[in-house]
């Protein structure tokens, strides 16, 4: 049965990214390093062999290597297209600091909503917001939280 190990994501730029990942949603750095010109990312992500690639894996709190960021230097990055195809979706306990912080970054944040329960009443609350190369992340904290 498979299982799920983590997201990559690629920026373009990798301490912004992580005052994102790490400062607001509160990750921590598991390992950080320059990519080897023959990584195995070159071909899975079709990239040119003229960009110079960064890896970062981060830690929840529950478990190592939940995120990935992959920094992708020397070529442009598209942006992720709206509508938005995927989601990074976090339960995020300290839901009010978290969506302060975004708002200071300068952030793009949705207005926040019920998240309603299979029997239709509220369970927690939610919203979302885009991080700077254009990946959404959606935030939910539960009520019992």
């Amino acid at each position: 049965m498979p299982m799920l190990k983590r997201t990559n994501l690629c920026v373009a730029d990798m301490e912004r990214s992580l005052k994102v990942y790490r400062d607001i949603l509160g990750f921590t750095v598991n390992h950080l390093k320059d990519s080897a010109s023959d990584s195995y990312s070159y071909p899975v992500f079709g990239f040119p062999k003229e960009a110079k690639l960064r890896f970062a894996t981060l830690d929840s709190p529950t478990q190592e290597r939940t995120l990935a960021i992959t920094e992708v230097r020397g070529i442009p990055l598209p942006r992720p297209p709206e509508p938005h195809m995927s989601a990074t979706v976090i339960n995020c306990p300290n839901f009010d600091e978290v969506v302060g912080k975004a708002k200071a970054m300068g952030l793009k944040v949705v207005p926040e909503q019920p998240l309603p329960g299979a029997d239709g009443k509220p369970k927690g609350r939610e919203t979302a917001f885009v991080d700077p190369d254009g990946h959404l992340i959606v935030l939910y904290k539960l009520l019992d939280q």
